[in-house]
């Protein structure tokens, strides 16, 4: 079964499932928060991140490209080859390209340089589609290595303290039609959009919460979305620009985001609604 054949059977699981959870919360009196993360216990244990992680699996060690190889070699900072524990350290500094990358970014570099992918043309390729469907798959693959484990991310190197400070800034800067900034939604405790929670980044949100929990499946979707395309949809609904695909204002956000989840426990790939 393919990671789209299962859509339309767990939208009408989920929705069940969310049904009986907000039913139960309020015959007990719970809050709505209280029923979500119910839904979400009661989806885990069939998430359908897994089909993605099994295609990550396959892909990393697939021979692939004009250069025929796989990506075993791709060294995400722990090292040629190692992937537990890398997620929960990225994004982190790269000698070999002088820049501080986030996992999608990292993965650009590897496809390139090792199985002689375009990265520029990955890039620039819509979400869900060709090669960015494969690399949302190898983020689901490698994140899931690391679940259990807390967020590390380094901040030794210069250029790690700096994608720091231009992440706060870009979290805190405010524009566009509606005046919104990521802090507008993220930047307080005890705010929510409807049903939905909104954890505060500022800080470490606790375990599975923000940062640590993406990527994630979005049932709402039937799709897998990496960090690069929260991101994304986030200044979609500030209605800014989109940025491009692994841009610095990305990945500074996701130092910004990741340094200060420290201590976390990452569930990552999660499911959300």
């Amino acid at each position: 079964m393919s990671p789209g054949d299962t859509v339309s059977h767990t939208i009408r699981l989920s929705l069940a499932a969310l049904a009986l959870a907000l039913g139960a919360g309020a015959q007990a009196q719970k809050s709505a928060a209280d029923g979500i993360a119910e839904y979400r216990a009661m989806l885990a244990d069939g998430n359908p991140a897994e089909l993605f992680e099994a295609k990550g699996e396959d892909l990393w060690k697939k021979a692939r490209g004009p250069k025929n190889a796989s990506l075993e070699r791709c060294d995400l900072g722990k090292g040629p080859g190692v992937i537990k524990g890398a997620w929960v350290e990225l994004p982190r500094w790269f000698a070999d390209t002088g820049r501080v990358q986030d996992l999608e970014s990292r993965l650009l570099t590897c496809m390139e340089t090792l199985q002689g992918l375009d990265a520029k043309a990955i890039a620039a390729t819509p979400f869900g589609k060709g090669e960015q469907a494969n690399m949302e798959a190898l983020a689901a693959y490698i994140s899931a290595e690391s679940r259990g484990l807390k967020m590390n991310l380094p901040q030794a190197h210069a250029e790690e303290k700096r994608m720091y400070a231009m992440g706060r800034k870009a979290f805190f800067f405010r524009g566009g039609p509606m005046d919104f900034a990521c802090a507008t939604c993220h930047g307080e405790a005890g705010k929510r959009i409807r049903l939905q929670d909104l954890p505060d980044l500022r800080g470490n949100p606790g375990d599975g919460v923000g940062f640590a929990a993406w990527p994630a499946y979005r049932v709402s979707s039937g799709e897998m979305w990496s960090m690069q395309r929260r991101l994304n949809d986030c200044y979609r609904q500030q209605r800014f620009p989109y940025p491009g695909f692994a841009s610095e204002v990305t990945i500074a956000l996701g130092v910004y985001m990741g340094v200060n989840a420290k201590g976390a426990e990452s569930i990552a790939p999660a499911i959300k609604r």
